[in-house]
């Protein structure tokens, strides 16, 4: 029964980390800001705006109905990225291991959910294609690579805090 608890622990911390980042750089405030003041020729920039990926909106940019439809996408692919990082946690949780496995296996969580969860909210968006479902993940993917080291810290201090 404790090392249940330890691994709902460290899923938990690797889901919240997730929300967190979706929450703070995913909002339309800040994407409209990075949008706006960096370009991604700069590493600054390309930083900023692979961050900025999950992004997530409350009012579409215009009233036509491809905004519509992308709104839609980007808020349902920011859900489904924390659910499928929850998901991949929570399947891996009986095996979590402290330290730098659990670190690992928390990264690639964000790896494998963002994936996932770019490919699955392409095919909402107008004229969608498979070449654009799989460069969407390709590029999820190197959001995950970027920034999934938070999360595997997230994780690895979950399972270590126990």
């Amino acid at each position: 029964m404790a090392l249940f608890g330890r691994s709902r622990t460290a899923t938990g911390a690797g889901v919240l980390a997730t929300l967190l980042l979706v929450l703070i750089f995913g909002n339309q405030i800040f994407t409209e800001w990075v949008d706006r003041h960096t370009t991604d020729t700069t590493v600054r920039g390309y930083f900023l705006r692979t961050l900025t990926w999950p992004r997530w909106w409350v009012t579409p940019r215009d009233d036509s109905g491809a905004a519509a439809r992308e709104l839609l996408a980007n808020d349902l692919r920011a859900l489904l990225l924390v659910l499928f990082v929850a998901l991949v946690l929570a399947v891996a949780a009986r095996s979590l291991v402290a330290g730098a496995g659990a670190f690992i296996i928390g990264w690639a969580a964000l790896i494998f959910g963002a994936a996932l969860a770019a490919f699955a909210t392409e095919f909402i968006v107008s004229n969608p294609t498979m070449l654009r479902a799989l460069t969407s993940a390709a590029f999820a993917a190197g959001y995950g690579l970027w920034v999934g080291w938070i999360v595997g810290i997230a994780v690895a201090s979950g399972k270590r805090g126990d």
